[in-house]
């Protein structure tokens, strides 16, 4: 009886301290699971509500050898946006879920809602031949009711074929991918995705064979390649970067078309309707077609290397074969030269000199070589090379002359820039060399009325092209890293709208996006490279002759100079090396990379042909460095603050007028006039003694017909610019430079005609065959393959295909032609005018 008590007493404490049961939560609902087992093609119309989960269970079969796409597509017609249906689909591999409506962001964090949503299903790898393989779809929501639509496919052509064009459609809730699988031998394939309308605003991107797949708005630039399209879309992918050996060709309807240039949605606004309110798109659905074709072998690569490489080797050895001829021509005439230059009088000798004049102009007949400008006879007509001052007056002949010994020993040999001064010529013995010369000679030469000593001038004309190559150093160093690190950023974020390809013809190599738009500008470098080379064999050739007293180099032509020549052939060899820079990633931020040293040509041709008529009147190098800095400043703030600004067109229009004034006064007056306060007060005086009182004609006809043409032209262009306000001004700019350096071209040439000379046949044919080059070259770099002026997207409308060896684009073409003219051209100012 008193174990029975005790046992009774401790079953009645265990009741006692044990812990109630729980109770169920009336605020939560028990949730009532229901698993159908559903096939594929099927409509599933259903309904879901807080209380219930509804499983769709799915089963198919997979090959290893085959892959097939399933996509799942949903409609919730209920119209409860504030308790969204969730669909989640559970794979092997990998779980998708999203919910309807979908809510999508776009610009200012706008909200567009999508009641339809149809997503691809990432297919997960098998190793066996043959595999069934199950998925499961859950619907569940919040809402006490919402009624939905659900339907399970399988996606035909899910694996594209190589030069097989499928064509489907897609939304910004629908979007669509495919597979692609590299076939044997093929290393390299461009991806072509083309619609017919250029809206909506869409992706493509490039993919790794990995779950999830990224394709929604919101999330397709989290990995991969991609860029935004309109109209024409083209990756270049290759084998090394997917080690699977296939990839994903993700397509996907932007919520907006602002980042394609279009316009923003209306959204609408009031003070019923809140700001965080979705809107409804409808259906902006779009039309694509997408195609895979093999890129170009590693063989076209060598070829067309071997052809940039061959077409301006050739140059060098046309070069070597010219001089050859020339040299062995020379050889021939020496003799002939040394019988014509027999013993006369020597008139330099009655003046009390010790050297004497050469005598080729005091019994003979003129050399025909020294009329208007730089004129010069012989088979080499242009032996414009910097004169060696030699320390002696008998080969100094052409700048000091037969001056007094006395007066050239009491002068420091200038051997530095340091000591270059251009006001030393100013004394008494000038002024008697310069009696003697027209008093005693019988025909007088360019190369008498040069007053400058030839050593300042030869400091002077040095310094151009020094100036120029400091210049190089300093702007190319900080351009070559900051083009590697856009190329960085584009390999590592995949963003494919930073640099504006032609991505139809952009072969990469290595790091490299577009290869071919770099190696077609190695005809700058090496013809840049090429010009310098003859003008250093010119400058050795014309310090001989000046060893040897030859008369020709001593009298015909102006002060033998080739400083500017060295500093166009340094800015040709930049010009190549900063416009391969800029196609490393060419795009709105380094567009000045291409355009400042074409200024620089500009105006180092138009500098050089005014030093050919005005040996001792030019500009120093650095002001006309700082002149063409100013210009490349203007290009800049032109192009970021000059699109559509009329406040910029009225003031650059206004300065455009101002300098071409200044300039031609300093022109037509030659440099002797003064801008200070009183410039105003000697215009007026000027025009009422010339044109009131006497109404006289101008003093220098030919100087002011050029200088009326060339404002009329310039005006002309200000005018048009301050009208029409073209979008690419730094073209605008650089097409000014250009039409005023033909038009001094064309004045140089027609005064050469007016002082009696005539037009040779070689150089005519020089002159005609570098103007063909030149039309072609422009023809082509007026396709406009791509502009950093508009959207990427809208940019890739203008791509086209290769040309040329499937390498080359028309681009690469105008650089293969405007480096061969600009050759040419600098020829032409070197020899060809010069044989005129």
């Amino acid at each position: 009886m008193p174990s029975a008590g005790a046992a009774a007493l401790a079953w009645a404490l265990f009741w006692l301290l044990a812990p109630p049961p729980a109770l169920p939560d009336p605020l939560e609902p028990k949730k009532n699971v229901e698993q159908k087992d559903a096939v594929f093609d099927r409509i599933y119309s259903d309904w879901v509500a807080g209380d219930t989960l509804n499983i769709y269970a799915f089963n198919h079969t997979v090959l290893r050898n085959r892959t097939e796409g399933v996509r799942v597509s949903v409609n919730v017609l209920s119209d409860h946006k504030d308790l969204p249906v969730l669909f989640v689909v559970r794979q092997k591999e990998a779980v998708v879920s999203f919910q309807v409506p979908l809510i999508l962001r776009g610009l200012y964090q706008r909200k567009y809602a999508y009641q339809e949503v149809s997503r691809t299903l990432c297919q997960p790898q098998t190793k066996v031949e043959v595999e069934t393989q199950h998925f499961f779809v859950d619907v569940s929501t919040l809402s006490l009711n919402a009624s939905y639509q659900l339907r399970v496919t399988r996606v035909e052509n899910f694996v594209l074929r190589t030069n097989e064009a499928f064509t489907f459609n897609a939304t910004a809730s629908q979007p669509q991918y495919f597979k692609y699988e590299f076939p044997d031998g093929v290393d390299s394939v461009i991806v072509k995705v083309t619609s017919a309308m250029a809206f909506p605003c869409s992706v493509i991107s490039i993919q790794d064979i990995l779950c999830p797949v990224y394709d929604l708005d919101n999330n397709v630039a989290f990995i991969g390649m991609y860029q935004t399209m309109t109209k024409k879309a083209a990756i270049t992918v290759q084998r090394k970067d997917f080690p699977s050996n296939s990839f994903y060709v993700v397509v996907v309807v932007k919520t907006e078309d602002e980042a394609c240039g279009g316009a923003l949605p209306y959204y609408p606004l009031s003070k019923r309707t809140s700001p965080d309110k979705p809107v409804d798109q409808h259906n902006r659905q779009k039309m694509l077609e997408v195609m895979v074709s093999p890129a170009i072998t590693s063989e076209a690569y060598v070829n067309s290397m071997l052809f940039c490489l061959g077409i301006f080797l050739s140059f060098y050895v046309i070069t070597v074969l010219i001089a050859c001829w020339e040299n062995c021509r020379q050889h021939k005439k020496k003799g002939l030269l040394a019988a014509m230059d027999s013993p006369s009088l020597d008139t330099a000798s009655l003046l009390g000199h010790a050297h004497s004049i050469p005598d080729s102009f005091l019994g003979h007949a003129p050399y025909m070589g020294c009329g208007y400008g730089s004129f010069e006879n012989g088979s080499s007509c242009s032996t414009e090379a910097i004169t060696d001052s030699m320390g002696s007056a008998d080969v100094s002949y052409g700048y000091v002359g037969e001056r007094s010994l006395e007066n050239v020993a009491g002068r420091p040999r200038l051997d530095s820039l340091s000591s270059v001064e251009e006001d030393d010529y100013d004394t008494l013995a000038d002024i008697d060399y310069d009696k003697n010369v027209i008093r005693t000679k019988q025909y007088l030469c360019v190369a008498d009325l040069a007053r400058k000593d030839k050593r300042v001038l030869r400091k002077k004309y040095q310094i151009y092209f020094w100036n120029i190559a400091t210049i190089a150093v300093f702007y190319a160093l900080p351009v070559v890293q900051l083009v590697i690190t856009y190329q960085t950023v584009v390999n590592v974020t995949g963003n494919q709208d930073i640099c504006y390809y032609n991505f139809l013809c952009a072969h990469p190599l290595g790091n490299l996006s577009a290869f071919n738009n770099i190696i077609s500008n190695l005809g700058y470098v090496l013809l840049g490279l090429l010009f310098l080379l003859i003008i250093l064999q010119r400058e050795i050739n014309y310090n001989r002759a000046l060893m040897r007293n030859d008369t020709h180099a001593l009298e015909c032509g102006i002060p033998k100079h080739f400083g500017l020549f060295y500093a166009m052939g340094t800015a040709l060899m930049m010009e190549g090396l900063l416009s391969a820079c800029y196609h490393v990633c060419p795009n709105y931020t380094n567009f000045q990379f291409d355009t400042s040293f074409m200024y620089m040509i500009a105006g180092l041709c138009m500098l050089k042909l005014y030093q050919k008529r005005h040996p001792d009147i030019n500009a120093s190098a650095y002001s006309a460095y700082a002149c063409l800095a100013v210009v490349i400043f203007f290009s800049v703030i032109g192009v970021v603050f000059g699109k559509g600004n009329m406040v910029f067109w009225i003031i650059f229009s206004v300065m455009h007028i101002m300098a071409t004034l200044l300039l031609s006064t300093q022109l037509y007056y030659m440099g002797r006039w003064k801008l200070d306060t009183g410039i105003l007060r000697r215009i007026l005086h000027v025009m009422y003694t010339d044109c009131v009182r006497q109404c006289s004609g101008p003093m220098y006809v030919d100087r002011m017909v050029l200088l009326v043409m060339g404002n009329i032209i310039n005006w002309s262009l200000a005018a048009y610019g301050l009208l029409v306000r073209p979008n690419d001004f730094a073209s605008y700019l650089l097409a000014i430079g250009i039409c005023n350096l033909l038009l001094y071209f064309a004045f140089y040439i027609i005064m050469k005609l007016r002082s009696g000379e005539r037009i040779k046949l070689i150089p005519l044919l020089c002159i005609i065959g570098t103007s063909v080059v030149w039309g072609f070259a422009l023809f082509f770099f007026f396709q406009g393959l791509s502009t950093w002026q508009k959207t990427p997207a809208e940019s890739r409308e203008h791509n086209r295909d290769c040309i040329l060896l499937d390498f080359f684009d028309d681009h690469d073409i105008w650089h293969f032609l405007s480096s061969i003219a600009m050759f040419g051209s600098f020829l032409v100012l070197l020899r060809c005018a010069l044989k005129i």
